[in-house]
This record gives structure tokens, C-alpha cells and sequence, in this order.
């Protein structure tokens, strides 16, 4: 996806017979290049693929009249070229890639909030999306055609499974980019806090925090408008980098900028704040979305289950090690997102910091590519690409100025992750996926995966049940507090 040749021995980059597309979580979308004009009139064997259908393409208003028919739209695709060369290696870079985000900045809050005992919770939810994942792996060994995450959805439950796992695809992006802005709001103020001290329109009704974020946000505005999906693909490594960044300046923070991990008591359990803990750990393994496209890109689809374990143990290691680090730092002071914890004058606390404000400008692009893919796909054949252009970004600029005004309004960033993942999360990577493997595959599944399944089920519903009301109660009552302030 990238021309320089160190971010292509990584494998994230395209290679002559795979084009793989990559996403960091909760949330990333990286798309591949449409490169269907180039491929038409080059002639040979090569193949064109629609990058949206993974359909073979067509040229000119030929392949505008196919993608406007056909109204299905994957949130990612992988896209191939010949065979599939992703190896073991290259597939567990880029599930952990796709994994580690913004959820990881909320660990040490949610330990502390949760209890040391929490972390059982915390390394449990990372075994049982290691499980579903597996399991979705199996759905799509069960028919090759299926292709996307709303694929398994259409297999097992037809028409209403897809619109049903679209609906909360377009949700959890939705949810995931008005947590971003209120992380830019919350970390913009220290990144340029002789400037926010300063900063002042008498004609505008906004303080200096959230003119700064206002500031940000049109700045990522042009991201939008971008079609050349190449870019944005590089946005999508730029903020794998930026998450890895984080979670290395709270080590040296701990290490080396003389914190201590003597921060304060911290309780065994709170098991009262065990339901908006779970939302907290749940955003942080959310990506099952993108999970088919790494099966897809596999040189060997049947080793995605110990893909997806090897992964998963990374990830929670890391995700584990930062709450232990966080917690322990700063005990009972320890801020919603760690960084803002973190003492002021470090270096590394400049870093973590500026990586954190990047990342959110970083993401928007990403994040509303299906968006803009699916309007497109939507639109008129006869438009002209000026004008799709011009539709396109108008509407993804009217979409993020509105969550733009929902997060200026709502800058509680613990509680909207929280819901996030009570409400949301939870449903695509535990609920979602046992219910498709069930359905799908039911009367070959032994008598013990269908009590597991069905317990995997009931589980969930429970945590996004009491999650979402307590993270919904302490949001609606925060935002009371905000309005009686």
C-alpha cells in the first residue's frame, strides 16, 4: 500500500499478487486503490477486481453502472490479485495492527475504576474474542463465497443479517469517531497549552479547548475529499504507528521520567463499576469486522485460528501490561486516558501526547471510507466524478462537523467508550459471531460447542445489557452536571 521499501518488508504494502487492506480498531478501514482504468486497458492475464464487490470489473461507464446495481458494500475488503500470499508472520502484524488503538489508552483508568481483580475480566474478554474469531474463521472456511463480515451475516440469517451487521458496523464507526474528537478535545489543551491560554475570539461562544478542536478538525476536513484510497491506505499505517508510540512513552514514562509505580491504593474488586469497566475492555478488542479480509489475504486460510490466538495473546499481554503500568503510576488519579496523567515537561509525555492529537486526524478518512463507498455506489452512473467528488466530500464534511458538535457537546470520553463498547462491541465480537457459527453450521456442531456458544451468548447480552445502562446512566448524569454547572 506504500511505495517505500521498509513499510512494504513489514507487509503492509501491496504486493504483486495481494492487495491487503489493514484497520486499527476499534476501528481502522485501509482501502485498497482503485485501480480499475490502468488494469482494463493493460491487457494479459492480470485480473481487475472491484474493490468494493470483489467482483472482476469493468471499464468505463460500464464499471459506474455495475457498482451503482450493486449495493452491497464490505466495511474493508481484501483484495486479490492471483494467490494469496500473507503468511503467518504477516498475518498476526497486521491483526495486532488492526487491534491495538484508542481503547488501549482507557486500561489503566478501567483497572483502577474495576480493581486489580478486574484484569481477570480483562484477559477473559480477550480469550473469548479469540474464540469468536476462530469462529469466524470457520464460517468462512463453510463457504468460500463469503467474503465480508456482512456475508456471514446474509449466510446464517439472510437479508436481515446483513442489514442487522451493517447497522452496527456503521454504528461502532459512528461511536468510534466521536470518541477520537473528544481524545483530540481532552489532549489538544497540553499539546498547546500556551496557546490555549491564551486563545480568545470575543465574537465566537466557544472556550479556548474547544476553539483549538474546532481548529484540528478542519484541518483533517480536506481528508475527506480525498479519492485516492492509496493515501488514505498510509493514513491507516500512520496511526498503527501512532498507537504502538503511545503505549512505548508510558513504559519509558514509568522506566525512566521517575513516576514510580507507587501511585495509590487500588482495591481487589469494585463490583459495582464491573459493567462500565466491561465497555472499556470490550472497545479495546473490537475489529472482528476486518477479521475476514486477513483470512482472505492468508497464503494458508486454515492456520487463521492460530493467527487469531497468537494475536490475541499479544494484544491482551500489551493491553495487560499497560493497565498494571498506568494503574500503578497514578492510582485513583489516573485520568480516562493515560496520557493525560502523564507528568508534564517529559519528553516522552510531549510524544505521547502529540501522538495521541495525530491519531484521531489520522483516522477520520479511514473511518468514513464505507461511508463514502457505499454513497457512491448510490449515486447516479451518468454523474460526473466532479461531482461524485463534490457530493462525496460535502457530505463527509456536513458528517463530521456534526460529530464534531456531538463530542464538543458530549466530551465525556470514558462513558462514550464505555456505551461504545457495552452497546455496540460486544454484539460484533462475542454475540454476532457465535450466533452466525451456530446458525450456519448447526447440526455439526457437537453437543458441548453448542452449550459453549449458547453460554458465549448469554454472556454477552448480559454485559451489554448492564453495560450500556451504566454507562448510559453515568452519561446522561454527567451531562446533567455539565448543563447544572
Amino acid at each position: 500500500m506504500a511505495a517505500s521499501g521498509w513499510w512494504c518488508g513489514l507487509s503492509l504494502c501491496a504486493k504483486p499478487k495481494q492487495v491487503a487492506s489493514e484497520s486499527v480498531h476499534g476501528a481502522q478501514l485501509a482501502l485498497q486503490r482503485l485501480t480499475a482504468a490502468r488494469r482494463c486497458g493493460g491487457g494479459g492475464d492480470a485480473a481487475c477486481v472491484d474493490v468494493e464487490a470483489g467482483k472482476p470489473c469493468k471499464c468505463g461507464e460500464e464499471l459506474h453502472a455495475e457498482a451503482a446495481a450493486d449495493g452491497r458494500v464490505a466495511a474493508v475488503e481484501a483484495v486479490h490479485h492471483g494467490k494469496p500470499t500473507s503468511s503467518f508472520a504477516h498475518s498476526v502484524i497486521n491483526m495486532v495492527g488492526m487491534l491495538i488503538g484508542l481503547g488501549q489508552l482507557s486500561t489503566p483508568y478501567a483497572l483502577e475504576n474495576g480493581g486489580w481483580a478486574s484484569v481477570f475480566l480483562l484477559v477473559g474478554l480477550g480469550v473469548m474474542c479469540a474464540y469468536t474469531a476462530h469462529l469466524i474463521g470457520k464460517c468462512l472456511d463453510d463457504d468460500p463465497t463469503s467474503k465480508t463480515y456482512q456475508d456471514i451475516g446474509e449466510r446464517a440469517f439472510g437479508g436481515r443479517g446483513r442489514v442487522v451487521a451493517s447497522a452496527f458496523i456503521y454504528l461502532e464507526i459512528f461511536f468510534a469517531l466521536v470518541s477520537y474528537t473528544i481524545s483530540l478535545s481532552d489532549n489538544l489543551p497540553l499539546v498547546f497549552a500556551g496557546a490555549a491560554a491564551h486563545l480568545h475570539l470575543p465574537w465566537v461562544r466557544l472556550t479556548a479547548t474547544q476553539l483549538l478542536t474546532v481548529a484540528a478538525v478542519l484541518v483533517a476536513l480536506p481528508s475527506l475529499w480525498l479519492r485516492d484510497l492509496s493515501t488514505i491506505s498510509f493514513l491507516s499505517f500512520a496511526g498503527i504507528v501512532m498507537s504502538l508510540l503511545i503505549f512505548g512513552t508510558v513504559v519509558c514514562a514509568a522506566a525512566f521520567g521517575g513516576v514510580g509505580l507507587g501511585g495509590g491504593y487500588i482495591p481487589a474488586l469494585r463490583l459495582e463499576r464491573i459493567p462500565a469497566v466491561s465497555g472499556l475492555y470490550m472497545f479495546s478488542y473490537a475489529g472482528h469486522i476486518v477479521f475476514p479480509n486477513i483470512h482472505a489475504a492468508m497464503k494458508d486460510p486454515s492456520a487463521f485460528t492460530r493467527v487469531s490466538v497468537a494475536s490475541f495473546a499479544v494484544v491482551t499481554a500489551l493491553y495487560t501490561a499497560l493497565a498494571f503500568v498506568g494503574a500503578s503510576m497514578f492510582g485513583p488519579s489516573v485520568s480516562s486516558q493515560i496520557t493525560l496523567s502523564m507528568p508534564p515537561g517529559l519528553a516522552v509525555t510531549r510524544i505521547a501526547l502529540w501522538a495521541t492529537v495525530l491519531t484521531p486526524v489520522t483516522k477520520y478518512a479511514l473511518e468514513f471510507a464505507p461511508f463514502a463507498i457505499q454513497l457512491e455506489r448510490h449515486l447516479p452512473a451518468a454523474m460526473s466524478p466532479r461531482a461524485r467528488t463534490l457530493v462525496r466530500g460535502g457530505v463527509g464534511s456536513a458528517a463530521l462537523l456534526l460529530i464534531l458538535a456531538l463530542a464538543l457537546s458530549v466530551p465525556y470520553f470514558q462513558y462514550v467508550l464505555s456505551l461504545t463498547g457495552s452497546l455496540v462491541s460486544v454484539a460484533i465480537s462475542i454475540i454476532f459471531p457465535c450466533a452466525f457459527y451456530l446458525k450456519i453450521r448447526w447440526g455439526r456442531v457437537s453437543r458441548p460447542a453448542v452449550a459453549l456458544n449458547a453460554a458465549m451468548i448469554a454472556a454477552g447480552v448480559v454485559l451489554a445489557v448492564v453495560g450500556t445502562a451504566s454507562s448510559a446512566t453515568s452519561l446522561v448524569q454527567s451531562i446533567q452536571k455539565g448543563h447544572a454547572a
